[in-house]
Order: structure tokens, then sequence, then C-alpha cells
């Protein structure tokens, strides 16, 4: 197997099959999950696998589970695979590279008559992106545990239908119960999202973590009043508090470079009006940082900063986190796989830490895990010109086909020592 290659022309013309399926004008695509079209791309992936003479299992939050035998079946699977779903202004690799590479590592195998040692699964995840359905990563959450079937249900998306209504309705509920489908070891194929790779000129990210994360929703309620006849010094306008926490926010970030990253990505002004002092003001905070030390530090940094800010003008604050991720380190075994595959690829690599969360995140808590990065042209993602080139899909499906072979490998020689 050591001289096996993927067939390229056959990546990329799947890539721009699937791209059809919610495909919009603007060249991107827009395939929500659990919409008719998440549906359909559903139907296609079935198809393909069906015609490898894979299993396919789905769970019953509609996580798709497709196994090829292996020669050796007391071991494992080695899983492969990302999401199908995208963001309203997606692209065409975001999540759909890692599933798509992983079928043509698949069918490169079939074609060449090979079967490895440890069975070989393709995994399309629900509701990664969160776009529709809030959290993300939704159904790897709920496969490990981190979410019930119940909760996964009751969301809701912006026209108030629930998840567990739109699965229904398409038709991809399945019987499995979530998390009883298990793997030896997960590896998650997927565009950096970032310009790092192309800047330094490297062909391939080896991901060895995921920074950690924390959000939090922010209120300060100060007084609307007329812009006219309020004195400066008698006034309580929350946007000027708000925007000494953004600088703040953006400070905390700086002070801890190069890895951490602050952000105030949502703001609602109230009563948003021209000749009105701002009386109340929401928004959202995001920090990340790979040491969940350095994490914990920056967000007492940022409660300092929040208190001093409400408190120096007098306004009334609340500042609630609402989600934390703790970092995540992929395991050693599966990095040194991954690596082995570069090697045996002849590409040029770098490690690097992922700053997206991915369904790998949650799959790390549960398996053994990896991430491969291929560039983001412009660091671009979640947008229609996100591009990433045919070679390098190619290139990064070939170290997937490599990694897996090396783990394969790893595997059996580890069981047979037993």
């Amino acid at each position: 197997m050591s001289n096996l290659k993927i067939n390229p022309d056959r990546l990329w013309q799947s890539l721009m099959e699937t791209a059809r399926i919610g495909g919009t004008p603007e060249g991107g695509i827009a395939r929500l999950t659990l919409s008719e079209d998440d549906a359909k791309v559903r139907a296609w992936l079935a198809a393909q696998t069906a015609a490898l003479g894979m299993t396919l299992v789905v769970d019953e939050v509609g996580n798709m589970f497709a196994t090829l035998p292996g020669r050796n079946p007391d071991l494992a699977p080695i899983a492969m695979g990302s999401h199908l779903d995208t963001q309203p202004t997606g692209g065409k690799f975001d999540g759909v590279l890692g599933v798509l590479a992983g079928l043509e590592v698949l069918r490169s195998l079939k074609d060449a008559g090979l079967t490895t040692e440890a069975p070989l699964m393709l995994v399309n995840w629900t509701n990664e992106e969160g776009s529709r359905f809030s959290p993300a990563m939704l159904g790897s959450g709920v496969w490990a545990g981190v979410y019930s079937r119940a909760e996964a249900d009751a969301r809701q998306d912006a026209a108030g239908e629930s998840f567990g209504a739109a699965l229904d309705a398409i038709g991809w509920r399945g019987t499995a119960k979530a998390g009883s489908q298990r793997f030896a070891a997960m590896f998650e194929l997927h565009i950096e999202q970032g310009p790092v790779l192309e800047a330094e000129g490297k062909e391939i990210g080896i991901v060895t973590g995921v920074q950690g994360l924390r959000w939090f929703e922010a209120r300060l309620t100060g007084c609307a009043a007329h812009t006219g006849s309020t004195p400066m010094t008698m006034r309580r306008n929350a946007l000027l508090g708000a925007a000494r926490v953004i600088e703040a926010v953006d400070a905390i970030g700086l002070a801890h470079a190069p890895h951490a990253v602050a952000t105030v990505g949502f703001l609602e002004v109230s009563p948003n009006s021209n000749n009105v002092i701002p009386g109340q003001v929401d928004f959202t905070i995001d920090l990340r940082h790979p040491d969940d030390a350095v994490l914990a530090q920056m967000e007492a940094e940022l409660r300092a900063a929040f208190d001093a800010a409400a408190g120096g003008i007098g306004l009334e604050g609340d500042l609630r986190r609402i989600s934390k991720v703790d970092a995540v380190r992929f395991d050693a075994d599966c990095i040194a796989s991954v690596r082995a595959g570069a090697e045996r690829a002849g590409v040029c690599a770098r490690e690097i830490i992922s700053g997206a969360g991915h369904d790998a995140v949650h799959c790390a808590a549960v398996a053994p895990t990896v991430m491969i990065f291929v560039p983001s042209e412009g660091g671009l993602s979640h947008n229609p010109a996100e591009s990433t080139s045919a070679a390098e899909c190619a290139t990064g499906t070939q170290v997937l086909l490599d990694a897996v072979l090396a783990h394969d490998r790893l595997l059996a020689e580890r069981h047979r020592a037993a």
C-alpha cells in the first residue's frame, strides 16, 4: 500500500458535484443543516458508500457512519470525516472536503483491491456549523455525551422550528443510539480557515490541538436622554462604556500575543437614535487561547475591565459567560501518523493549533483524534469566495490516506503484540 495514490480528478469532480447542492449564484453553498439540500447531499453520500459495499448506520441525531470491513474484525474502525452542512454564506470546502477526502481514500483503496487491517469508517456529523441550530458541533456533541438527544431536539432556529422536527421532516433520524458507533481513531481533514499555511508556503498543517474558548454576553445599562439638553458631565452613556470594554478586549488579546485572540463581534445599541444618548448596549465577547490557564487569566482581566468601565460612568453591568470549551490536545500517536503521512507524501508541513472549533474537539474526548489542515486562500472561510486549489485538496487527501495507512499498521502491530 506504500505507493497507493488517490485520484485528484475524481476528488475535485466530487467537490464540484456536491457544490451544486445548495449552490449560490456567487459560487458558494448555502446548505443549512437539516434543510432539503442537506437531505439531498446526505442521499448522495449514502449512494456513494453503498457503491463501495459499505454498511451505513445513522444515529438518532442524524450522524452518518459508513463502514468498510477490514481484514481483522477484532480491530475497531479508523474513522475519517467532517460535515456537509454549511453557513448561509458558505464555500465549497469547509467541512465538505473532510468528508469527500475520506470518500476518495476509500475509493482509492477499493480501486487497488486493497484491504486495511482495521475497518475504515466515513463520518458525516450533523449541525457542525451551528448557523441554523445553536450550539455548533451539536451532532458530535450528542455523540460524545456533551448534550442529550432531548437537548438537541429542543433547539430552535430563527423561525421557531426545532432541531427534532427538522430532522424528522427530512427523514434522516436514525435508530442507532447516539454514541453507539465507536472507533479506534478519528482523522479530520479540513481547510485551515486562516492565513498561516499560505503565508509560510506550507502545504500541510499537522494540527496538534484546538485552542480553548470562552464566550460572554454583556449588557451595560445607563440612561437614554436627549443629546442636546443633557450636559456631558451628567450623562450615563452605555455606548461609551461599551467602547471602553471593546478597547479593553482588544488590549487583552494583544497582551497575551501571539496565541491569544479577543473579539467583540456583535453590538446592539438601544434606542439607536441619532439624537438620543444610548441607554443600553448588548454585545458579545469571544476569548480564545490554546492554554486554559492563560484563558482563565484573560477572563479575569476582562471582568476587571468590564467592572471598571461600568462603574467609572455610573452604568449597571451584567457579564455572563455562556460557553466554555477547554483547549484540546490531540493524540500523540495520531499526530505521529499524520507526520509519517506527510513525510511519505513528500510535502512541506508544519505543526499548527486550530483557532476554530471542529467536531474533532468532541471526538478527542472519546477517542484518539487528530486533524490535518490544507491552506485557505487569503485565510478566507464562511464566504462564497472561500478557495483551496485542486492541487491543495489532492495533497491533503494523499496525506490523509498515508496517515490512515500508517495508523492502521500501528494498530495491527499493537494487536499482534497483545
